[in-house]
């Protein structure tokens, strides 16, 4: 007599998709996120893929349109690295996303023949550092897990502002999470080799926990059933294996099986109704199936299967989406390199697709969710109705968004009222479906296409109007790209440089013309290079400045092309004139020297329009103001109390703004006053800043460090700067100040550090949210110092809004910024307004400090044959579809076989005209051979 009660599931059989079946050219990316990298639901399929640095995600449907074909589509999620997804269980078209930016988004996902949503339905920032995993709760509405880099956050999308809580902080990074089916539990693995169990509504620390692994490498966990946990990893001997635990005893395991030696991780998948359990390592062709069972063996393989391709990762189809009419139980799809492969698990049976076997599928969990977000975190634990899958039964799937619907949410949740005395959002959250809504339910007729709970509109064209009026602008300039120009163009085999120039240095200088770059040789050296000679530099004697003292900064005159200015430690700055073509001989004499501080000079800014006037800062803690036409110090402004960081003219001169070491922010008037006029609290960190003057000189934008070290941004009003930051948010954790470059025509701010291999962009608005953060660029390898040249360099027929220079450790290489357009062949006069001749000055220096003020004047970056695109031709909208009267009218049998034969003729051609042969002319009979 057998032991053991013999499953059903034992024979279980899995067959791959024929090749026509795969969903091809995904090329797929492989990045380093403890998330996975695929994930489904009963309609789409998303994935990461290689481009943008895996900012940009795939999307497909789940199933081929009707001639066959899968239509791919790309959605750009965010600024960096998606490191993990998520499919809400009540809604099969809302997609959950979290990345390397530090941000949690929302979005609607549209058929992927339709064009998907250019920003999210909602944005969340924890700021807790990168993000790493994602999860929507199992069984109520509106609430989610985020695992920032060690701590898991439990989050109500209804009350944006902060999270409902922040559990227990890990020692080490947070490698997976896993909600209990009843979702009641979370558990999480940690690189500490720990497993947690939380209850996140009764207590912040877990209810379990054990150091229970034995390796701390790509640990994963999952509920599976019976209060039983399941954890993939690595054994001691680094190999892989797969462990059953009881989660109210982890400190041993039930069962464990062993996968054999390999360097990548393993994925598991659970399907609760049959016990199924899909293991997938990545880079393997291997995919393994296990049930799990109540009793022993705990664990027993039902398959093996052997793919063409090895596996990036691994994604379950749900369960409403199977052919239950052939015994498929259970479709995995197969994330690799190049393509999708679809893998079913079917159950022999004799009457396979004629008759429902209901013994294979029990009731399963349907899509309406149990409760709200607040009647769970107030303790509720209805469970979700489940429902059958008899194809006569079964529920029907919704339907997802035909069009596009521009709507963001930052931060707080729009039109929601809050209550009170409990702090929970009074409206249904943006996840809420209408049964889990508090608000009454509205018949489609009355409702938008974002349904779901999410806004009610009486029509699409006011549906739209309301949601930007109430969420506020979004950005045009949200997939800006980088790229770096063609190497033609680049300056390279650049030797010595000085890689330890001061935090308030930029690391070079440039203007339309040439660059400056400090040599790390004795005495001072600068070398200047023409950027109209590109290309191979000699490695004989290169000409240079010779300034004698190492430089501490150094900036181009904007208004003369040849006038350079440099700040030496000796406490002088020399001004050098460098003559037209460049340099051919060594520098030796400057044309001025300026003397006046008493200690080593930190930084050095030209006047932004009047001609003649810098200003400099020093370790004698003074801001010193120059008039190079007469050599004299004219103004000494005073009331620093430690180092200097950084300094900024306000856009119509009149102002200079600084931050400092001692954690204050000052706005001086230098014609009125040697003490600040304003003067407030600044970054809280002490590793260095930079300030820049933002939105017509309406508001002080900082770039500094928290009290944790992280690097972030910080807005302020010049007018009230007692007052504090009005916005910030945090970028992440590097060790170099982030040096701002603004563009006052786009209000696009782009920033880098010295070292950094990504370049950071945002655009600044005055209103909330303040900062709207746009695609990131990331260099090949890090570079040093990255200056822009001014807007005539931009081809504006490419779209270029600006164009830098990086600076590398040999080689300085011009990088284009790009806002992609359709209407590429039109001036996009959106992106181009008229721009100030900045390389011309508004008055002397005498005029200025005389109490004059002036103003650029402008002129139209505008090509003389190019079209600007408001003035563009209105095309009409051209009908994709036949409208629907073609396909609903009734044809008589007689039109039907007009219509056939009008069709057969029309191919084979007119009948009546002569056949090719005939017009052939014969021959003779007495011409045949005999």
């Amino acid at each position: 007599m057998n032991r053991f009660k013999t499953s059903k599931f034992k024979n279980t059989t899995p067959s791959i998709a024929k090749k026509d079946g795969w969903i091809n050219n995904v090329r797929a990316g492989s990045f380093s996120s403890q998330g996975n990298h695929i994930k489904a639901s009963s309609k789409f399929v998303v994935f990461n893929t290689e481009q943008a640095g895996g900012c940009i995600l795939g999307l497909s449907s789940v199933k081929p349109a009707s001639d066959g074909q899968w239509t791919l589509t790309q959605i750009s999620c965010h600024s960096d690295l998606v490191t993990d997804m998520d499919f809400s269980p009540f809604d099969e078209s809302l997609l959950v996303t979290c990345s390397s930016d530090e941000t949690v988004k929302l979005w609607r996902l549209c058929d992927p023949e339709l064009q998907q949503p250019s920003s999210p339905e909602l944005t969340l920032h924890p700021g807790h550092g990168r993000l790493e995993l994602v999860l929507f709760h199992p069984t109520s509405s509106g609430v989610l897990a985020v695992g920032a880099n060690k701590s898991p956050l439990i989050w109500d999308t209804s009350r944006q502002d902060a999270p409902l809580a922040v559990l227990e902080q890990h020692s080490d990074q947070l490698q997976s999470l896993s909600w209990k089916q009843d979702g009641s539990l979370l558990a999480t693995s940690c690189k500490d080799k720990m497993l947690r169990v939380f209850d996140p509504r009764a207590q912040l620390t877990p209810v379990q926990s054990a150091k229970s692994l034995e390796n701390n490498k790509d640990s994963r966990i999952l509920w599976v059933k019976d209060d039983r946990l399941l954890t993939s990893g690595f054994d001691m001997m680094r190999s892989r294996e797969v462990r059953l635990w009881d989660s109210r005893k982890l400190s041993s395991s039930v069962s464990s099986v062993s996968l054999g030696t390999s360097s990548g991780s393993v994925i598991p998948l659970f399907d609760e109704d049959t016990g199924l359990l899909i293991l997938a390592g990545t880079g393997d062709s291997v995919v393994d199936c296990f049930e799990v069972s109540s009793s022993e063996p705990f664990l027993s393989q039902v398959s093996h299967c052997l793919t063409d391709a090895s596996t990036r990762g691994v994604a379950m189809v749900p369960k409403l989406a199977l052919d239950v009419m052939s015994c498929e139980v259970m479709r995995v799809l197969q994330l690799t390199d190049g393509c999708i492969v679809p893998i079913s698990y079917q159950v022999p049976r004799k009457h396979s697709g004629q008759e429902f076997h209901d013994d294979l599928y029990p009731d399963t969990v349907g899509t309406t969710p149990a409760m709200s977000a607040e009647e769970w975190w107030q303790g509720g634990n209805k469970q979700v109705e489940k429902v059958s899958l008899h194809p006569d039964k079964k529920p029907k799937l919704k339907a997802s968004p035909t069009k596009q619907t521009p709507a963001k949410k930052e931060l707080t949740s729009g039109g929601s009222k809050e209550d009170p005395a409990h702090g929970f959002s009074t409206s249904s959250s943006p996840l809420s479906t209408p049964s889990s809504s508090a608000a009454p339910s509205r018949s489609p007729s009355t409702t938008s296409g974002l349904s779901s709970g999410f806004l009610p509109s009486p029509s699409p064209s006011q549906s739209a109007k309301a949601i930007q009026s109430m969420l506020g602008p979004t950005s045009k300039y949200r997939h800006i790209q980088g790229a770096v120009m063609h190497r033609d163009t680049h300056i390279t085999n650049v030797q010595n440089l000085n890689l330890t120039t001061p935090g308030e240095c930029d690391g070079f200088c440039v203007n339309g013309e040439r660059v400056a770059v400090p040599l790390a040789i004795s005495g001072g050296q600068i070398a200047v290079f023409e950027r109209s000679q590109p290309g191979k530099l000699q490695t004989t004697a290169l000409p240079t400045i010779q300034n004698s003292v190492n430089v501490v900064d150094l900036s181009w005159d904007p208004f003369d092309s040849h006038q350079l200015a440099v700040a030496g430690d000796d406490a002088k700055i020399r001004v050098w004139q460098v003559p037209e073509g460049g340099l051919t001989e060594m520098l030796t004499e400057p044309d001025l020297i300026l003397q006046g501080h008493t200690e080593k000079i930190y930084s050095i800014k030209f006047h932004p329009l009047a001609s003649g006037l810098l200003v400099s800062s020093s370790y004698d803690l003074t801001v010193r103001l120059w008039n190079l036409e007469s050599g004299d110090q004219v103004n000494n402004l005073t009331g620093h109390e430690d180092q200097i960081f950084g300094m900024a003219w306000s856009p119509d001169g009149k102002l200079l703004a600084t931050v400092c070491k001692d954690g204050k922010v000052r706005v001086y008037d230098p014609r009125k006053s040697t003490a600040p006029v304003q003067e407030g609290p600044g970054p809280e960190g002490h590793r260095g800043a930079r300030v820049v003057w933002v939105c017509e000189g309406k508001y002080l934008l900082v770039s500094g460090f928290d009290s944790r070290s992280e690097r972030g941004l910080y807005l302020y009003s010049p007018d009230s700067l007692s007052s504090g930051a009005l916005a910030t948010t945090s970028i992440d954790v590097s060790p170099s100040t982030l040096i701002p470059f603004y563009d006052p025509d786009t209000s696009v701010v782009i920033l880098t550090g010295k070292g950094d291999t990504r370049v950071h962009i945002y655009e600044v608005v005055p209103e909330s949210p303040y900062f709207m953060d746009c695609s990131s660029f990331n260099s090949p390898e890090p570079h040093k110092g990255l200056g822009f040249l001014p807007k005539t360099e931009c081809n504006v027929r490419d779209v270029e809004i600006a164009v830098g220079l990086m600076l590398t450790k040999s080689t300085i290489e011009p990088v284009a910024f790009r806002v992609p357009r359709v209407k590429k062949e039109f001036f996009q006069d959106d992106l181009f307004p008229d721009t100030a001749v900045c390389w011309e000055p508004a008055l002397s220096a005498s005029a200025w400090l005389s109490g004059i003020n002036g103003k650029h004047r402008k002129m139209s970056l505008k090509p003389k044959d190019m079209t600007p695109v408001s003035e563009a031709p209105k095309e009409a909208p051209v009908r994709k579809y036949l409208p629907s009267s073609v396909y609903l009218e009734e044809k008589t049998d007689e039109q039907k076989k007009d219509e056939l034969l009008s069709a057969m003729v029309a191919k084979l051609g007119n009948m009546d005209d002569p056949l090719p042969q005939e017009s052939f002319e014969g021959v003779d009979e007495d011409e045949w051979d005999d």
